[in-house]
């Protein structure tokens, strides 16, 4: 029988330079989408994929992190007192339980599959979740619970995968899908992954983007501390020497549009997003937003 994905890593040790000064004193993983923490976003979502246990790796700076998931008892009083339940049931939801959160020290910047290498004893043997909070996406059904439905039936390494332009590919990871593999449903099989290709390069235009559905293997694979792009050690390249070990593979097209909130304006572009999608924010919003546009129209 298949194990269960009921951990997972969330490596938030970047020190958010794109976002400074705010990020001089505020992690940006504390940056809010509206009213949530980015990291809020990462933790529901793993939540309704049925994860149990949350493993971070962090840095140097990040306490406020660790706060953000603790009881606030003062603040709770004083919210209890004016009865204020509904604030209360918001608050509940933001803390999380004793020991089902791990905290992780990433001391020196070795990049992401340093980072998720550095929670290998939590894991141990058992199959693992990788979510990154700078992609945040919006969904019906969140993005790893497509993944978790979808792994249940295959097994192995998934990685989510969306299509981006040619000249996008040097960002990205990329799928290398299997000769003759169907690449329009939501599961594409690969036969490797390239990290950051030049676009004449590029093996496909499906770039992996921050969820992952990883096999312990990939931890070993870590334990060699190869470096690869940019001299860092790349998660990609440690899934794609599973991939030539013959470890099953895919990419999964998920439902949803995602957001690049690592970048200032994938940042704005969800607030806007999310903030429409509140019925109590939309009308004045929208005619903020048509007041903005008929004021550039007519500089033009």
């Amino acid at each position: 029988m298949r194990k269960k994905v009921t951990k997972a890593i969330f490596p938030v040790a970047g020190l958010g330079t794109r976002f400074l000064p705010a990020t001089k004193s505020v992690p940006k993983e504390i940056m809010t989408l509206v009213d949530r923490p980015l990291v809020q976003y990462a933790i529901d979502e793993a939540r309704a994929a049925g994860i149990k246990e949350f493993i971070f790796v962090t840095s140097r700076g990040k306490g406020a992190l660790e706060d953000y998931f603790d009881h606030a008892p003062v603040l709770e009083q004083e919210l209890r007192k004016k009865g204020k339940d509904d604030l209360l049931e918001i608050l509940k939801n933001t803390c999380m339980d004793s020991g089902a959160i791990a905290y992780l020290r990433q001391h020196k910047a070795l990049g992401l599959g340093h980072a998720v290498w550095c929670a290998r004893r939590l894991i141990a043997n058992e199959p693992f979740a990788v979510i990154l909070p700078d992609d945040v996406i919006a969904a019906e059904k969140p993005c790893l619970q497509q993944m978790v439905d979808a792994y249940a039936d295959i097994g192995g390494n998934m990685v989510a995968t969306m299509e981006v332009s040619p000249a996008q590919t040097a960002s990205y990871g990329v799928l290398d899908p299997c000769a003759g593999a169907e690449t329009s449903g939501a599961v594409v099989a690969a036969r490797g992954m390239v990290e950051k290709p030049k676009p004449a390069e590029a093996p496909s235009n499906l770039a992996v983007i921050g969820r992952y559905i990883l096999a312990p293997s990939v931890l070993r694979n870590l334990n060699k501390m190869k470096s690869g792009a940019g001299g860092e050690i790349q998660l990609t390249d440690a899934i794609a020497e599973d991939i030539a070990a013959q470890v099953p593979t895919h990419g999964f097209r998920f439902e949803g549009e995602r957001f690049d909130c690592g970048s200032k304006a994938g940042f704005l572009q969800a607030t806007v997003s999310f903030a429409l999608s509140r019925p109590e924010l939309r009308d004045d919003l929208m005619q903020h937003l048509h007041k903005v546009t008929q004021m550039d129209q007519a500089a033009e």
